[in-house]
């Protein structure tokens, strides 16, 4: 004996909270949102091609490391 729901009245709540997300998501994203300066951008865009270079040599100079030492065991093995 449960309650019966009809499904336009389901179609219909489900639209209005569909609705009220993108209204509140736009609302925060012009209002809460704090955007950066040009300054700001450059710089933190700096930091991150920097870091992403260090990362890349590091990991290069692990897998040259890596791929001698395998070339040493593989010759003393075989």
């Amino acid at each position: 004996m449960g309650v019966r729901i009809s499904l336009p009245v389901l179609i219909h709540n489900s639209m209005d909270k569909i609705t009220r997300l993108f209204k509140d998501s736009y609302k925060e994203l012009m209002e809460k949102v704090t955007w950066p300066n040009w300054a700001q951008l450059q710089q933190s865009t700096m930091i991150t091609l920097a870091a992403t270079l260090i990362i890349t040599a590091i990991i290069w100079i692990m897998d040259v490391i890596a791929g001698d030492i395998l070339k040493f065991v593989y010759n003393q093995l075989f």
